[in-house]
């Protein structure tokens, strides 16, 4: 089977790495990479594929920014062309990004089947850019790989034919269990001057809060106020502009306990992760991996896809509401090692660290079947 795996952000780089590794090894499947070019820059995804040991994509379509609809269209016409050129019998497509969505409709649109890896997942939030791709794509998708039970149920709820749906883990899963030694060796807490648990970790990405002046504003104000301990910010070059744009810079300085780093690599903020107090987050692979690293989660959004975490406590939900921020800081810094310990026997609804096998094997029966 001849296959061309389309991702194009470091999420899905991170995300895709274990099952591309998988594939690597099958005989039986040929595969092609092609990097969108959705995020561009060294920092957030040459360094990811050397990290974890990557070959370097067959093509990178080199989209660069734009609008949505500027993005998904330039990667489509761009992507349509290696699809003529190299005819493969199915696209895989990772996540909900704009490159997700192009991939699938430009594999579509020359009926070639398309293979989803984390379907299901549902925040019921449209106007979320995310969830609109996600849901697009898992309605024109013949293979469906969903990571838990609730995102299957979320696919048969909306009438996806349970034939397509295979259950197979989650594959950023995967690459944590794979990761983690090497995250744990890494010195970033020396370079930082951290001490375990005596850190909280910050991360801000999706518009909806950093190219609202107010949101982004509340998101500062609120750890302005949690000077009892350090906050480590790894700031998005997104982020980074509109700090500057809004003027908030100066807000920031004053603070000597919120720290402003470049972003970092996967293993750095792994470490980061596992020995932070708590996590301050917009990003849905983060909230992943503070449940998997048993460090709790304040979600700076009003709704999360990955609703299990919330369910079994270890993810509270605080939008950019200072107050609502702040409050749950405190008392996770009050009481930070008891909600810690509560957390070590939490069951994990994310597989069992070999989604990525499960995928693969699907993908090789599909081929005898052919």
């Amino acid at each position: 089977m001849k296959v061309t795996f389309v991702l194009g952000t470091r999420p899905q780089i991170i995300k895709s790495s274990p099952l591309i590794h998988e594939i690597s090894q099958r005989r039986e499947i040929e595969m092609e990479v092609v990097h969108t070019g959705q995020h561009y820059d060294y920092e957030m995804t040459k360094v990811f594929f050397e990290e974890l040991s990557l070959p370097d994509p067959t093509v990178n379509l080199e989209v660069g920014s734009g609008t949505h609809a500027q993005q998904t269209a330039e990667i489509m016409m761009r992507l349509e062309k290696i699809l003529l050129k190299e005819k493969p019998e199915l696209v895989i497509v990772p996540g909900d990004t704009n490159s997700t969505l192009a991939g699938a409709l430009a594999a579509v649109k020359l009926n070639v089947p398309v293979a989803h890896i984390e379907a299901g997942a549902r925040s019921y939030d449209m106007r979320m850019p995310e969830e609109v791709n996600r849901r697009l794509t898992d309605h024109i998708s013949t293979l469906l790989f969903t990571p838990t039970e609730n995102c299957t149920k979320n696919l048969e709820k909306e009438g996806i034919t349970k034939d397509k749906i295979h259950q197979a883990g989650d594959t950023m899963y995967d690459v944590l269990l794979q990761q983690l030694p090497k995250a744990e060796r890494t010195s970033i807490l020396g370079q930082l001057n951290l001490e375990p648990v005596n850190y909280a970790l910050l991360t801000a990405h999706r518009p909806e809060n950093v190219d609202n002046p107010e949101n982004l504003g509340n998101i500062l104000n609120a750890v302005a106020r949690l000077d009892q301990l350090t906050v480590v910010f790894p700031v998005h070059p997104r982020t980074r502009k509109q700090l500057q744009t809004f003027g908030l810079n100066s807000r920031i300085k004053r603070k000597r306990h919120l720290r402003l780093v470049n972003p970092l690599g996967y293993h750095e903020t792994l470490n980061l992760v596992k020995n932070a107090r708590f996590i301050l987050t917009d990003s849905g692979g983060m909230q992943k991996e503070a449940f998997w690293l048993k460090t709790p989660c304040i979600t700076l959004r009003t709704n999360t896809e990955w609703v299990e975490t919330v369910q079994l406590g270890a993810n509270y939900l605080a939008g950019t509401d200072p107050a609502k921020i702040t409050a749950k800081a405190v008392e996770l810094i009050e009481q930070g090692e008891i909600i810690r310990e509560g957390l070590q026997n939490v069951p994990n609804p994310f597989g069992d660290g070999r989604a990525s096998r499960r995928i693969a094997e699907v993908l090789e029966a599909q081929r005898r079947l052919c």
